[in-house]
């Protein structure tokens, strides 16, 4: 923090360097061992926003070297036949990651479709074997967006021991596992939601306020403890008036201008958590294909 002015932590950088590692030890794969990590992304139907996702991940797939295998299906694809191509994809050796966009057609069962994905090349980290395993202390491949929020509170603080965290909201993508990995870290976690009792006393104890409940700006300066790092995880789009009729703009959970005169550190929306995911994704793959093969790990790019 400098002249009453948080740090900006910033996900793109770090996400730059984080791809440039994992490119690096890809080069190394390839080079001494032959091995190509291979991840494959599967998308059914035509939502915009999983359109652009995934011509991401494809473009940054291939740039780090490894082997990029798109899979686009129609939107009245049947469970069966998305079924199919996943017993397919965990049969392949030169896929060592597997990612379904999400979500999918009403018409399909998500959690049939993720609970089908081999644990080993489940790569965003929500196969009920992989969160058993976070929970209890084992090797598991974990969720993308928790692990780069992990990776940018590691370079801020170092050790996480002892200090106190509380994480803003609890689903099954982001706040669940996010408690999980600030456990292994030996922080003290606390967990609040729309239910938690005197919410703004809870958050403003934190060392650590990682924000993960998609409601725009919720969380002002008042909430937040003097130099507290502060992770912001919202994406929201809201009116943009000043902008022009019909403009929009991306806001956090956390009202920015205002608790970066409070936090020691913060992380922007946009540019911040969200370059992280795609990162950490292409970190994933390569453990995975590391742990497949039974070659030594990068170092820092796992939980």
């Amino acid at each position: 923090m400098t002249d009453g002015v948080a740090d900006i932590i910033d996900g793109k950088a770090f996400a730059a360097s984080i791809r440039a590692r994992v490119g690096e030890h890809v080069a190394r794969l390839k080079a001494e061992h032959g091995l190509t990590p291979g991840l494959a992304v599967v998308l059914v139907g035509d939502n915009p926003a999983s359109e652009v996702y995934v011509r991401n991940k494809g473009k940054q797939t291939a740039e780090a070297g490894m082997a990029s295998f798109e899979h686009r299906l129609p939107a009245d694809t049947s469970q069966e036949t998305l079924l199919a191509l996943v017993a397919e994809l965990n049969a392949d050796p030169a896929v060592h990651g597997i990612l379904v966009q999400l979500p999918l057609p009403a018409h399909i069962e998500e959690g049939a479709v993720l609970g089908a994905i081999l644990p080993e090349k489940d790569v965003d980290g929500f196969h009920p074997v992989n969160v058993g395993r976070l929970a209890t202390g084992q090797t598991a491949l974990v969720p993308c967006t928790p692990l780069g929020c992990l990776m940018m509170l590691r370079d801020r603080h170092g050790a996480l021991s002892g200090l106190d965290a509380v994480v803003v909201g609890r689903s099954n993508i982001v706040g669940k596992p996010m408690a999980q990995l600030l456990l292994r870290d030996s922080a003290t976690v606390t967990v609040v939601h729309s239910r938690t009792r005197e919410i703004e006393a809870i958050c403003r104890r934190a060392d650590i306020l990682v924000a993960a409940v998609g409601r725009p700006q919720m969380i002002g300066a008042d909430w937040v403890k003097p130099g507290a790092t502060v992770i912001d995880v919202g994406i929201n789009r809201v009116d943009a008036p000043e902008k022009g009729p019909g403009k929009t703009r991306l806001v956090g959970d956390v009202d920015f201008a205002a608790v970066s005169r409070v936090a020691g550190a913060i992380t922007p929306v946009p540019g911040g958590v969200g370059p992280m995911t795609i990162a950490c994704l292409l970190a994933n793959t390569l453990t995975a294909a590391c742990r497949a093969e039974g070659l030594p790990e990068p170092e820092g790019l796992a939980a």
